[in-house]
């Protein structure tokens, strides 16, 4: 699938990535060579959204370990969990930091008898391949999704889940280019998503770089257009997804599934199977990050909100399972009921 977009890769050692921070004004890559600010660029939402998340933090890792100098074995050890608990700590509700961490944690324990020099290198070739892999499951996941959509949908997306929040072409985004390119007429409202504007900033920016027709909207008007029978269908990404279905994603979420629901719209959640956590029963469980008020209180740097107010700042909700009409994955479309289906799919290692 087409995509012109590379928000993340291995170079000399280095991790590169997008930084979605200076978007949509400037395209500016960032070289880091320190892990520690690979942590700073995910706790930043310099890099953001799971897939993407995950695969920073694979490969934050293997450059954290590639400058560990120590002679013990046990030295050695200490270092490489420490650096992955740092990762843990980054951001709480992505589902793929964490996958991305076991992950690593296992092809770490899989190399232990080899020397430190293998060991690293090993490291990195899997942080590599974690990136690699995101890129094909995000097509196949387009290209699942894409049966879908009708000629003529217009779709609505909320927060991105595109390009720049994977490695590859998108989950959310990945349906609507796997459909634009199957020649299916399609035209895609994105609303801008506040706090931090991702719709505005990113997706539409990833929309417009890739000429596919696309709207911007306020988040308060999804609505009206539903009842002005403007929207078909509405696609988002997801954070974490409970083994019943139920899925963290961008808040805001929330409020568009019930909207669907009363509209009589289908609402699909596109996302690798890796974003599914089998330890969590329920949505009552996907832990939630709050985030700093100053995401609120200020547009960009400007404050628009008056000093002392208080602010509560919640960066994901959580959508029940009954809203969702589909969950669109590498390994097919799931339907409910989500615990049965989850159960039976094939799962990543």
């Amino acid at each position: 699938m087409r995509n012109s977009i590379k928000t993340i890769f291995w170079k000399d050692d280095a991790v590169v990535m997008i930084d979605q921070n200076a978007l949509p004004h400037e395209e500016r890559l960032l070289k880091l060579t320190d892990y520690r600010d690979v942590i700073k660029a995910i706790k930043d939402l310099t890099i953001r959204g799971a897939p993407a998340i995950g695969v920073a933090a694979a490969m934050g890792i293997a450059l954290g370990m590639l400058r560990v100098t120590v002679s013990s074995e046990e030295e050695f050890k200490k270092s490489f969990h420490k650096i992955c608990e740092q990762f843990s700590l980054s951001r709480p509700t992505a589902r793929n930091l964490f996958w991305a961490i076991e992950r690593m944690k296992r092809r770490f324990e899989e190399s232990l008898k080899q020397p430190q020099a293998d060991i690293k290198r090993l490291l990195v070739e899997e942080a590599m391949r974690i990136c690699d892999e995101d890129i094909t499951i995000n097509e196949r996941i387009g290209l699942n999704g894409s049966s879908l959509i009708q000629n003529g949908d217009n779709i609505l997306t909320h927060c991105n889940a595109g390009a720049l929040a994977t490695a590859g072409c998108g989950t959310a985004l990945g349906v609507v280019r796997a459909a634009w390119e199957a020649g299916k007429k399609i035209h895609v409202f994105v609303d801008e998503t506040r706090p931090v504007l991702q719709g505005a900033r990113l997706t539409a920016w990833e929309l417009t770089k890739e000429n596919i027709p696309a709207t911007l909207i306020a988040d308060n008007m999804a609505g009206f257009l539903m009842k002005q029978g403007k929207i078909s269908k509405v696609i988002v990404g997801a954070d974490r997804i409970a083994v019943n279905g139920d899925t963290a994603n961008k808040i805001g979420t929330y409020t568009l599934a019930i909207l669907c629901r009363e509209h009589g719209i289908p609402f699909y959640v596109a996302a690798p199977l890796s974003t599914i956590d089998t330890s969590i029963r329920s949505g009552n469980e996907i832990p939630i990050e709050e985030r700093n008020s100053e995401e609120i209180t200020t547009i960009r740097g400007v404050r628009v909100a008056p000093h002392g107010v208080v602010v509560y700042n919640p960066a994901f909700d959580v959508t029940p399972a009954r809203y969702i009409t589909a969950i669109i994955t590498e390994a097919g479309i799931i339907s409910p009921p989500y615990k049965k289906g989850i159960a039976q799919i094939n799962r990543p290692r």
